[in-house]
């Protein structure tokens, strides 16, 4: 009975201590995404830009959906087009295989000259 409640004690110990057993599950099953280009405040000349990210997938992950200002970017592969002068927010969501959007997104701000 006794090396029952020290098996307990120390079991409950472990999970409160702060080990991350679990949380490095929950990290390898959570999509990640980072902008790698353009440089937060770049300046762009022309009407287009190339978005280079990366994408850690997860478990639910397979792609990414575009948005330029908040309105997304149909048929994105890795070329932003149509961009006037100003300043714009570019970000990328990972977007599961129907869609669905994830919370993993990244976002830059860029200006267009």
């Amino acid at each position: 009975m006794v090396r029952l409640c020290v098996a307990v004690l120390l079991t409950i110990g472990l999970f409160g201590s702060g080990i991350p057993g679990s949380a490095w599950a929950a990290e390898a099953a959570e999509a990640q995404i980072k902008i790698l280009s353009p440089a937060p405040g770049a300046i762009i000349k022309g009407d287009s830009v190339e978005v280079r990210y990366e994408l850690a997938k997860g478990v639910h992950a397979t792609h990414v959906h575009c948005y330029v200002d908040g309105e997304y970017q149909r048929g994105f592969s890795g070329i932003v087009k149509g961009l006037v002068r100003g300043t714009h927010e570019i970000k990328v969501v990972a977007a599961s295989h129907d869609h669905e959007a994830t919370a993993a997104e990244a976002r830059v701000t860029i200006e267009v000259e």
